[in-house]
């Protein structure tokens, strides 16, 4: 996999490797080694804790499992955009690292698709060709579970006295953990506690990062990537710095995991591998069992089968996962964050000088004579379930009404961009057609096809449609659409994500539901490629 750096980002990555393992080695080199660690260690005392009782050790496997799962799944996502900003226009050439050997071209059109990398399912989570749904599926299965098996660990924790083995109590634990680092970081191995009744210094505070630091920065982070939070409370991303700094710091949680594992795997294997490992299965000391090694065996292979039968779902029997994370998720999202309204925020100066363009270009002759004649031949036809079936031109439609909105579009590709969008009200025009009483949901049907062919179509709940700031737009930026964003009108219903804002919109259907159109699924992505239905996170 290709890894670029942006050269500033190359030297905060030399900075701090020089203030932590080059500050340790010239304190080693100058000054010696600190005193021996083992010798900060307080003897034990009956209300310490003793061991590890088996809540402890299911939680931390289980854990352990559901982990894997999440970073697999998200390095899938992560790969539909490779590349990472902190600002939220997303420009090409502005992102402070690139996972794709690609500079975009400044001479032809060149869409998010075409610039989303594919990871081998020994890395990625399903893996191989173009999967975002899927990778989303499996990634919103997961974390619900990982974060109910956190809260589970956190409350036990502290209802009895295994919090004292991972809570600091003292300041005194940041420079003790220095002195056990330098000796880590210049290969002096340190004599061992053991972590049958304490741990040392840096151990601790490393586990205590992880649980009450890492894990509730990637949560909320996490929720600072919805369209539907970001559109309706806009200071939530800004407490990360924007809400592509909030996928990128995403990102470097993840790493730090990757990161803690790995040290932490090869520091049980370097300080006792079957003791340390039936510390954490049998609940025993024992120096001689191996029990807990064979446990831990038939733990990993299981996660590695897991993966195998994952991958195997994700081809074979994708309509599970989907069925799965609707299921789970589906219901949530609808009784709370679909439930916001957006609210402006944004101005003309926060507009993006770049915007990335997706979607197949309809190739129809009635499209392009429709673009050829400026569009004024152009007639959408909404339909469908309504006493009041009308057609109409964008003359038509300019008549009616216009509002203007500078909203951020969130593609689940994971890019963003700002814009100026003009156009029709949906609440205008549902009141114009008059929705029988049954009617749920809207169709709406574009002159392009969908990624595997078949026309391109999306469906959005009455409610959604309803909603401030949804608009069939014919503006943006202050200019007509052009080919490329839409022309002659797309649709915006700000708190969902962009696969939902249908382009080249030919018609508009009134249904009782989703489930009558196209492969009963609620869009063509939905259909074709496992996409969310409801699309606000």
């Amino acid at each position: 996999m290709f890894l670029g750096l942006k050269p500033y980002a190359i030297i905060i990555l030399i900075v701090l490797l020089l203030a932590t393992v080059g500050a340790a080695w010239f304190q080693y080199l100058v000054f010696g080694l600190p005193a021996d660690p083992s010798l900060l260690i307080p003897p034990v005392t009956a209300a310490d804790p003793k061991g590890f009782p088996l809540w402890l050790a299911l939680s931390h496997w289980v854990n352990f499992f559901f982990l894997i799962l999440i970073i697999r799944s998200g390095l899938s996502i992560l790969a539909d955009h490779p590349r990472l900003y902190w600002n939220n226009g997303c420009s090409p050439n502005t992102e402070w690292i690139r996972f794709t050997p690609i500079k975009v071209p400044d001479n032809k059109t060149w869409t998010a698709k075409e610039d989303a990398r594919y990871l081998s399912p020994v890395i990625g989570l399903p893996g191989y060709r173009h999967s975002v749904g899927l990778a989303r599926s499996w990634h919103f299965i997961t974390v619900p579970f990982f974060l109910l098996n956190g809260m589970v660990y956190i409350v036990l924790l502290f209802f009895t006295n295994q919090w004292k083995r991972l809570v600091p109590v003292s300041w005194k634990v940041l420079p003790d953990s220095w002195k056990v680092f330098v000796h880590y970081a210049t290969f002096n191995m340190p004599v061992e506690p053991n972590g049958f009744y304490h741990y040392n210094a840096l151990q601790q505070i490393s586990y205590f990062a992880v649980i009450f630091i890492l894990a509730p920065i990637a949560m909320l982070t996490g929720m600072a990537m919805s369209p539907a939070i970001e559109n309706r409370f806009h200071w939530f991303p800004r407490l990360f710095g924007s809400r592509q700094g909030a996928r990128s710091i995403h990102f470097l949680v993840m790493l730090a995991y990757v990161g803690f594992i790995i040290i932490h795997v090869a520091m049980v294997a370097a300080t006792g591998f079957s003791r340390n490992l039936n510390h954490m299965t049998i609940n025993s000391d024992s120096t001689t069992s191996y029990t807990g090694l064979y446990i831990t065996i038939g733990i990993i292979l299981f996660t590695v089968a897991f993966a195998f039968l994952a991958h195997w779902l994700s081809w074979q029997r994708p309509r599970i996962l989907q069925h799965t994370e609707a299921a789970i998720n589906g219901q949530l999202w609808q009784l709370s964050i679909n439930k916001f309204k957006p609210k402006v925020y944004y101005s003309q100066k926060d507009i993006s000088p770049y915007f990335w363009t997706n979607g197949k270009t309809p190739v129809s002759d009635e499209w392009k004579n429709l673009l050829a004649n400026d569009s004024k031949d152009y007639k959408l036809k909404i339909d469908g379930l309504v006493e009041n079936p009308v057609e109409l031109s964008l003359e038509d439609m300019m008549k009616l009404g216009k509002e203007q909105n500078i909203t951020m579009h969130h593609c689940v590709q994971g890019w963003t961009g700002i814009a100026e969008w003009g156009g029709l009200p949906l609440k205008t025009l549902i009141e114009m057609v008059k929705p029988k009483a049954s009617v749920t949901t809207l169709v709406f049907y574009s002159f392009g096809e969908g990624l595997y062919g078949g026309t391109y179509y999306d469906t959005h709940s009455l409610d959604n449609c309803l909603k401030p700031e949804s608009i069939l737009a014919w503006e943006m930026n202050y200019k007509p659409l052009s080919p490329e964003h839409g022309a002659p009108l797309r649709l915006r219903v700000e708190n969902q994500l962009g696969y939902k804002m249908v382009k080249w919109i030919s018609r508009i259907e009134f249904l009782e539901t989703y489930k009558t159109t196209g492969k009963g699924f609620g869009g063509k992505n939905e259909d074709d490629e496992y996409y969310d239905l409801l699309a606000d996170t």
